[in-house]
């Protein structure tokens, strides 16, 4: 078995494997959604297809929340 370099304090090392590339990319972004994580590097996850994802994830840091555009008031009416 390889040894394998633990990431830093508070952070997590996450490998995202499924059939569908969607699903993957689904899963990566709730986790982005909850914490602070790198872009997912997506790979081929074998011969028969499918996608592997690698991100970080800093568990120490929440995502920071997502900014929707003001809501647009009409004009009154001049």
């Amino acid at each position: 078995m390889m040894s394998r370099e633990l990431p830093s304090a508070g952070h997590a090392e996450v490998r995202i494997v499924a059939a569908d590339p969607g699903a993957a990319r689904h899963v990566a972004e709730v986790l982005r959604s909850g914490f602070a994580a790198t872009e997912a590097r997506s790979y081929p996850a074998g011969a028969d297809g499918g996608t592997r994802l690698h991100l970080t994830v800093d568990t120490r840091r929440m995502a920071e929340p997502v900014r929707r555009p003001a809501a647009r008031r009409p004009c009154p009416p001049i």
